[in-house]
């Protein structure tokens, strides 16, 4: 026993020697990990999360349907919920720098710049997210408000992140990639919850109540608030932009129609400061409702609608009132032996408002944007346990460009049971904005810059080749090389040359982008889990022949590291002590030019009880502040933080 505890300390000593390796400004080794589908949000001894579960994890977001992530032919990464809890995030977007597949920047107190194989930027569009099958894109510029996404993280079942596209299955926008955030069933939730956070620079409590009506029946409800203290520049001068939201929902889940249902909802009101004229404001709501029944021989079908309602004002700026009504089948059966064929159909309705100012405008100020879209894949297993074939193909169709066409193809062989090697050719599309066809700066004429009235999709051709290697040796690993070809991106371009405005959104940058995206996972002991991962990309764009030279010098194309790495290393102690220490090294981004940076969180997290987890832990420790995104000198700093938690469950 004394020398196991010696170990654990000499171990746990390590972490801060690769805190200061990191400072010399080497770059690390990647993270993140793949865990439990159902990790507990209680603490547990990593040997309960065997390498073998962590394969044999299930995931449904890159085939609509419940798979291994072992046999998944994709590139794909799991947070589980045990990641978020060790990990300190208070929000979706901390959560995500999990990943070691996504590029994940802060910009400021609200604000974060997501993507996935490169084009960030704060209005990053080549990426879909959802939560619990709701989408969180906006058809205002094709991206996500992260300001807004959240909910009470102790619900999270797990995240899935696709990198690559996935455009076949879930429509325009999953170009680069695709986020699935999951929560638990109502079921697994039942019983009190209640936390209370606090550190220098930022606040948040939240509660949960749960309740089972019978064996099959269950429900829970949540609320949480959360608050950041303003931002500083490098000068030391306060940003101002000092944000706080709070958040309620709940779920249900029952049995219906012989099938079974759940039922959603939430609900959220924020502010966030600004130096002039007035605090911007965030609101909105959204329910939703989920069917599956499950069928013979497996086949089932599924039916979900969601309604959602957004408010956003920015004096000054522009404010926007958004609501949108979203219907999706899905229907899945199996045709031929060795056939698993799903196809399906969506309808989305999205009405806005928009209170233009002299600044900006969108005109119309009012419109109303339709989708709808078909899809079918089949996935045939040949030669059974060996090799598999996929192809699937979907057709959306959008009121500015009209229908899209986004074929798949993919190829999976597995030369032994722990691994897998597969191949995947695509064509995804990014369907126009408002920004993109409506946008007008000023507001009356004569403009200075104007949206495009025959800006189209813009379209990308991926080849990926991929392997996974599962539970071997007490580790795992998985690699994968891209290669996409992009054609018809957003450029600006003058409308009478050579005077430089009227500026006009067209479609004239074209180009290629290839990289390798990697991670593993390594149980040194059973109570001790290293994690490391690895990003690297190389872009290369153009204004394709005949345009005239991009103004923006292609900067509005996004703004990404050439690579990023990560090194986890997490410690079950004893006692029911934990440490866990992230390191992470991502490079400068060119234009605008940002300092690559390094950065160490830590936590020590302590359970007196089984109902009780009290937590400290230091974000950013390696410095003082470092910037992650935009331009000097207004960009606002990340700064070194600290914080306590203290997390009651019954």
């Amino acid at each position: 026993m004394a020398q196991t505890i010696k170990d654990r300390c000499f171990v746990g000593t390590l972490v801060l020697a690769l805190g200061g390796f990191g400072a010399d400004g080497a770059p690390a080794a990647g993270s993140a990990t793949q865990a439990a589908p159902r990790a507990r949000a209680t603490g547990a001894d990593l040997v309960d999360l065997s390498l073998e579960d962590l394969a044999n994890i299930e995931i449904s977001s890159v085939s609509r349907r419940a798979e291994r992530l072992s046999d998944a032919a994709a590139s794909v990464f799991v947070i589980t919920a045990d990641d978020i809890r060790r990990s300190g995030a208070t929000s979706i977007a901390e959560a995500l720098r999990l990943a070691p597949n996504l590029q994940v920047a802060r910009i400021d107190a609200s604000q974060y710049a997501i993507s996935a194989r490169g084009f960030n930027s704060s209005t990053a569009n080549k990426l879909l997210v959802l939560l619990d099958g709701r989408s969180l894109y906006t058809p205002l510029f094709s991206g996500v408000f992260w300001d807004v996404q959240d909910t009470l993280l102790e619900d999270i079942d797990r995240i899935e992140v696709i990198s690559g596209p996935g455009a076949t299955l879930w429509g325009a926008n999953a170009v680069n990639g695709v986020i699935s955030i999951i929560t638990r069933d109502a079921r697994d939730s039942r019983g009190a919850l209640a936390y209370a956070q606090g550190g220098d620079q930022e606040r948040g409590t939240g509660v949960r109540y749960g309740q089972g009506l019978g064996d099959d029946v269950a429900y829970r409800l949540f609320a949480k608030h959360l608050e950041r203290d303003d931002t500083h520049r490098a000068d030391g001068l306060s940003a101002g932009d000092a944000w706080r939201i709070g958040h309620a929902g709940f779920r249900v889940d029952a049995p219906l129609a012989q099938g079974r249902a759940s039922w959603l909802g939430d609900i959220y009101d924020g502010r966030i400061d600004q130096p002039v004229p007035g605090r911007k404001r965030i609101s909105g709501y959204d329910l939703q409702g989920h069917w599956r029944r499950q069928l013979a021989d497996a086949a089932s079908v599924e039916l979900q609608l969601y309604v959602d309602h957004t408010e956003r004002d920015y004096p000054g700026t522009f404010a926007e009132r958004r609501d949108t009504w979203d219907l999706q089948f899905q229907h899945r059966f199996s045709p031929y032996a060795g056939h698993d064929t799903v196809w399906g159909a969506g309808l989305r309705s999205s009405h806005d408002d928009v209170t233009n100012s002299a600044l900006l405008a969108f005109l119309p100020a009012e419109t109303t944007l339709k989708q709808f879209s078909v899809f079918v894949q089949d996935s045939w297993q040949w030669v059974p346990e060996r090799w598999t074939l996929t192809w699937g193909v979907r057709a959306d169709r959008n009121d500015y460009s009209g229908v899209d066409l986004q074929p798949s193809l993919r190829v999976a062989w597995k030369p032994a049971p722990e691994q897998l090697l597969w191949a995947a050719l695509a064509r995804s599309a990014r369907a126009p904005s408002r920004i993109d066809r409506d946008l007008y700066s000023p507001s009356v004429p004569p403009f200075l810059l104007a949206g495009g009235p025959d800006f189209q999709s813009e379209i990308v051709n991926t080849a990926e080749l991929g392997y996974r290697l599962a539970h071997a040796m007490r580790g795992s690993l998985s690699a994968t090389l891209f290669y996409s070809d992009y054609a018809k991106l957003r450029s600006l371009q003058p409308t009478n040359p050579p005077a430089a405005f009227p500026l006009v959104l067209t479609n004239r940058i074209e180009g290629h982008a290839y990289g390798l995206e990697t991670w593993g996972d390594w149980l040194l002991k059973d109570w001790a889990r290293l994690r490391a991962g690895y990003l690297w990309q190389q872009k290369t764009l153009r204004v394709s022949a005949g345009g005239a030279p991009d103004p923006s010098g292609l900067r509005g194309a996004g703004n990404d590291p050439r690579y990023q790495a990560v090194l986890r290393l997490s410690l079950d102690l004893a006692a029911g002590w934990e440490l866990d220490s992230s390191l992470r090294r991502v490079g400068a981004l060119p234009d605008p030019h940002v300092p690559a940076y390094t950065a160490l969180d830590l936590r020590l997290g302590w359970r007196p009880r089984k109902e009780v987890e009290v937590s400290i832990g230091g974000k950013n420790l390696l410095d003082r502040s470092h910037p992650e995104f935009m331009a000097a000198p207004t960009r606002s700093e990340v700064e070194r933080s600290f914080y306590a938690k203290v997390l009651w469950s019954y």
